[in-house]
């Protein structure tokens, strides 16, 4: 590998430039080379407004009481999404400490019966805490939600624009409006005690699709990402941004110009929580990867060679998408990260992944 490119801290780039014809092409050099050598970046200077709202809710949906936040586990839902305990899922055999909700974009499912693949199955409606407890969160968070959203696909046009493709270059990955839905979660990376959870907030791991954005909601340290040599690379806070990092499903089509980089988080020290909100910026549930075939300039290709390859990581997930379609990736996904809710609502697929049963724990994605 080259060194020449690895980096030691992960790049900060000004939204504000990228609306100006002006300032535009500096910003998309700069996204380039963190697309291509990074795989991270920091985003300041963003449009989103709900966010003050939002982190005033987030201490109060985990203070919620424990039946409460029970009443809608996510094991009730065929969509993945409510609410999971603490130290319920796994990541290299090690408990991931840390409780979290998952919610999503409003969506309609498309399954309607045995006919229809399964993974139509893995989008749909949220489940809710009860407003009484919680007035006002629900209008709050899908008020963000479509902020993100609206960003995400605007982000995602100068990501093609950086990698040569054109403004419009990724846009067949993505259906209609009332087609697509993106997840979120909200997680509590609370402070293990001595001797449990081994530090490890989430173990190593990569996202799935396009684009995450990650709003760190507290001041806590804690998410580190491996550079190309494989030396792991702190990311604190900084106020007014979002981490945005590379998924599979783009490392994929993009030939493995954008780079998806292993990233995890370790538990807070001191006495408070750690407290953040990645959203998940998904692509048509329907679209098979290895069927695309993205043609880049002689200069895009040019740069991911000259960065080098990528030392061996701890973070093997998503690599089925050189042959199942984007959804089914996904579902895949799923159910290895909650196995329960994957026997209870979709047996045929848990029975093919846990052949000797589920022992309790997920392996976190």
């Amino acid at each position: 590998m080259s060194s020449d490119n690895d980096f030691s801290s992960v790049p900060v780039l000004d939204y504000s430039l990228a609306l100006s014809p002006s300032t535009k092409p500096q910003f998309l050099t700069q996204l380039r080379h963190a697309l291509i050598n990074v795989g991270f970046l920091y985003l300041s200077n963003h449009p989103i407004s709900g966010i003050p709202a939002l982190l005033d809710y987030i201490p109060k949906l985990f203070a919620l009481p424990q039946e409460e936040k029970d009443k809608v586990a996510m094991v009730n839902s065929p969509h993945f999404l409510g609410y999971s305990r603490l130290g319920n899922e796994l990541t290299k055999g090690k408990v991931d400490y840390r409780e979290q909700w998952d919610f999503a974009t409003r969506h309609e499912t498309r399954w309607r019966d045995e006919r229809d693949p399964d993974y139509y199955r893995v989008w749909g409606p949220c489940q809710w805490p009860n407003p009484k407890l919680i007035p006002g969160f629900r209008e709050t968070l899908e008020g963000y939600l479509d902020e993100v959203q609206e960003l995400s696909l605007k982000f995602s046009s100068l990501v093609a624009e950086a990698l040569g493709l054109g403004p419009n270059g990724l846009d067949r990955f993505y259906d209609k409006p009332e087609l697509m839905q993106h997840r979120a979660k909200i997680v509590k990376y609370p402070v293990p005690p001595d001797g449990q959870g081994e530090g490890q907030g989430v173990g190593p791991h990569y996202d799935a699709g396009f684009l995450t954005f990650l709003l760190q909601a507290s001041e806590h340290r804690g998410l580190q990402v491996q550079n190309l040599a494989g030396d792991w690379i702190d990311a604190p806070p900084i106020p007014g941004t979002f981490v945005v990092n590379i998924g599979k499903a783009l490392e994929f089509v993009t030939k493995g110009i954008a780079r998806a980089t292993s990233h995890r988080v370790l538990s807070p020290r001191g006495s408070t929580p750690r407290y953040s909100v990645p959203f998940f910026q998904n692509i048509s549930l329907t679209i098979k990867l290895a069927e695309v075939d993205l043609e880049f300039p002689p200069e895009i290709l040019k740069l991911r060679d000259e960065r080098g390859t990528v030392a061996a990581t701890d973070s093997v997930n998503f690599g089925e998408f050189n042959r199942e379609p984007s959804g089914r990736v996904n579902l895949i996904g799923r159910v290895k990260s909650h196995p329960d809710v994957g026997e209870r609502h979709y047996p045929a697929l848990f029975k093919e992944l846990f052949p000797n049963g589920f022992e309790g724990k997920g392996s976190a994605y």
